[in-house]
């Protein structure tokens, strides 16, 4: 005889996700909603936290912000820069959202700052968005100093106590929190992971955008090259960096890999006592070679980043390891740069452009050395060389 199990020891019936859509993330697969207890929820998006199928995400009460201040600068604005800023503000002010195209070391967090002061003095809410936790407290550090008195809030992990602020400083993951938020939103380095081609944390970004977005990169990818192309997407473009020197340009030294140390280890010998961030592939790869330097490693699972970079940055240390995690964003006047196994795969040409971008940003020293060691010359290498050469070569220098 077949046993009957007792009745409440059956499953909920999963209920039909078919045709179901997140209201934060836009997901509408319905492979991608899960069930608890016959109630649907969006599982794309539950790391932000659960929400089920149907509701709507809590609208977070922002404070309006106060601002009657001048912005502090310890330097004026180039012609160059001056113009961006200029046309930058014209076309939001018309309603118009604006791509600014601009060198590492340009400037082109300072362009910014008018457009922030016009919006925050009409009341309107800002927010400047940034792919990774370090560089969103250098960025909210920098923009505190510029805007004196004003309550700048960073939102990352580690910093999520408080979420408001006059203005808001956070990464794009953080973004889930401020649907139609913001008045102006300011998405810096749009091709860097983890924002690039994720179309969960772009969703989150339209989402949290009421009014018009500034969209900031040295390196734009395909999508956003294409809509510039098609005059679909107003452009904003700065080649040159204030102290009105070229763009450091690397130097290839194509060598196996031992003899590629050989090589690390001469020219950290020629370049003292200038400051040297040394770039390698994969997190062994800089512990072990932290360990033959006798120099600090930075990694993503690095537990102490912020004191590491305090104290590189206050020249503690001459030599500084570092995966592609210092790739962005991370201003060390007059630091010179070497990326070890050049050629492997990790550094696309948008990461050595941005690595590049490290060196000759310093007036005393605007002729910083960019040098790669690799087995082999990969098209990373070679196009990120060609887009450097061909910024200089759109400009004139003196």
């Amino acid at each position: 005889m077949k046993h009957k199990f007792p009745e409440t020891t059956r499953k909920p019936a999963v209920p039909d996700c078919a045709g179901l859509a997140c209201s934060r993330c836009g997901n509408t697969n319905p492979a991608l909603f899960g069930s608890d207890h016959g109630i649907p929820y969006c599982r794309r998006c539950v790391a932000f936290s659960r929400l089920d199928a149907g509701a709507q995400p809590q609208i977070p009460v922002l404070k309006e912000p106060a601002w009657e201040g001048q912005i502090h600068l310890d330097f004026a604005l180039t012609p160059f820069q001056q113009q961006a800023s200029d046309q930058i503000l014209d076309w939001l002010k018309q309603g118009e959202s604006v791509f600014c195209y601009a060198a590492c070391g340009s400037g082109k967090t300072e362009i910014t700052f008018a457009s922030i002061d016009w919006f925050l003095r009409h009341r309107q809410k800002v927010c400047f968005a940034i792919s990774r936790r370090q560089v969103v407290l250098e960025i909210g550090a920098r923009l505190q100093k510029a805007f004196p008195g004003l309550d700048v809030v960073c939102v990352c992990e580690g910093y999520t106590s408080v979420t408001d602020g006059d203005l808001i400083v956070c990464t794009t993951h953080q973004l889930y929190r401020y649907p139609g938020a913001f008045d102006l939103l300011i998405l810096d380095e749009l091709d860097a992971f983890p924002y690039r081609g994720n179309a969960l944390l772009e969703h989150l970004a339209a989402k949290a955008c009421r009014g018009v977005k500034l969209m900031l990169s040295a390196t734009p990818d395909e999508v956003s090259l294409a809509e510039i192309e098609a005059g679909r997407l107003k452009v904003a473009r700065l080649f040159r960096r204030p102290h009105g020197q070229p763009l450091p340009e690397p130097r290839f030294y194509l060598r196996p890999v031992w003899l590629q140390i050989f090589g690390l280890l001469w020219q950290l010998h020629r370049m003292a006592p200038r400051q040297v961030l040394v770039f390698v592939p994969r997190i062994r790869d800089g512990n072990r070679l932290s360990r033959l330097l006798g120099c600090p490693c930075i990694h993503s699972q690095s537990p102490d980043k912020d004191d590491i970079m305090r104290r590189f940055s206050g020249k503690e240390y001459r030599v500084l390891v570092s995966t592609t995690l210092l790739e962005r964003g991370i201003t060390v006047p007059s630091v010179q740069v070497i990326v070890l196994r050049a050629d492997h795969p990790v550094f696309t040409m948008a990461s050595l452009v941005q690595i590049f971008g490290r060196a000759g940003r310093s007036f005393d020293d605007p002729k910083g050395e960019c040098l790669c060691f690799a087995a082999s010359l990969s098209d990373s290498m070679r196009q990120s060389a060609d887009l450097l050469h061909q910024m200089n070569e759109s400009v004139s220098f003196v």
